[in-house]
């Protein structure tokens, strides 16, 4: 599945939206869709009963993906779109998927009233342990979200897309981090919006206010890093419209609250392998949660 896009689909209305998203993704980079369904066995006194034969379950886990795969070629004409079948925890297949493809796109359930997902225990485990890009796709996104609304204020998939926003920690910037923002921009046409939230170390709390000069000398250091990090990736990008944010606080919150707005989000996370086991990290883990847009999670080293 090198150079594949590659969703996770086991039938509910989150694999069905990452599964478009996947589709239109795929459209853009000019890559073949695999729709990856994880058949997990049953144990054998569930599979005996009547109406959980292995045999029934493994119908219905052929025709979900078969199916789903015959709309999308009907709505994304274009799109090789070709369906697997593997069986194990899918947990670790689709992360060994994950692995030789492109793009691995999953869905999460949609907050109730609340713009954000949530993440189950398997999109979790992806996300934590897998070293290529990962999506992760709300419930009920649709087309027309990362699109801007057209002039009378109508969804519309026709009009140009919103912004991608990256968020970026200037002080452990990765390449492949901003990379994928820059080129996920250049592919919609769209400018790339660059959230970086910041707080000054703890012992600069009692010296901001006995000197007022400090806090805005500390965000102009910052402005000039962010600025210094985005320089060479501009040179290599031009198409791409650039706007820097540059915000005291939560850098979570920030990133959240600009993704409102935002076709797409790009956020890091960093591989650890060691004793304690692997991370998602805490700003990415509250991007994930919170976030009204899709996002992506680049691992790094």
């Amino acid at each position: 599945m090198v150079n594949t896009v590659v969703a996770g689909l086991d039938g509910s209305a989150e694999s069905r939206a990452a599964a478009e998203w996947a589709a239109r993704e795929a459209k853009l980079r000019d890559l073949p869709l695999t729709l990856l369904h994880v058949w997990e066995p049953v144990p054998d006194p569930i599979a005996q009963a009547p109406l959980l034969a292995a045999e029934t379950l493994q119908h219905w886990s052929e025709r979900v993906p078969r199916e789903a795969a015959e709309g999308l070629r009907l709505r994304h004409p274009g799109v090789d779109i070709t369906v697997e079948h593997l069986s194990g925890r899918p947990g670790e297949v689709l992360t060994r998927a994950a692995k030789d493809a492109a793009l691995l796109v999953l869905g999460s359930r949609g907050l109730s009233g609340i713009g954000g997902f949530l993440v189950g225990s398997v999109g979790q485990l992806v996300v934590a342990h897998a070293e290529q890009p990962v999506v992760l796709v709300r419930a009920g996104e649709q087309a027309a979200d990362e699109h801007q609304a057209d002039p009378v204020g109508i969804p519309s998939a026709a009009t140009p897309f919103r912004p991608v926003v990256l968020g970026l920690d200037t002080e452990t910037p990765h390449d492949s981090v901003i990379e994928f923002a820059f080129d996920a921009a250049s592919r919609r046409a769209t400018a790339l919006r660059v959230v970086n939230g910041w707080n000054p170390p703890p012992y600069y709390a009692y010296a901001i206010p006995a000197d007022p000069e400090l806090g805005p000398e500390l965000r102009t250091n910052q402005v000039t890093a962010l600025t210094e990090v985005l320089r060479p990736w501009q040179v290599k990008f031009p198409d791409v419209d650039v706007t820097e944010v540059c915000r005291w606080g939560n850098p979570a919150q920030h990133i959240v609250d600009a993704s409102r707005e935002a076709s797409l989000v790009v956020v890091g996370r960093r591989v650890r392998r060691g004793p304690i086991g692997t991370h998602i990290g805490p700003v990415t883990h509250a991007v994930l949660h919170h976030c009204a847009a899709p996002v992506a999670v680049i691992a790094h080293s």
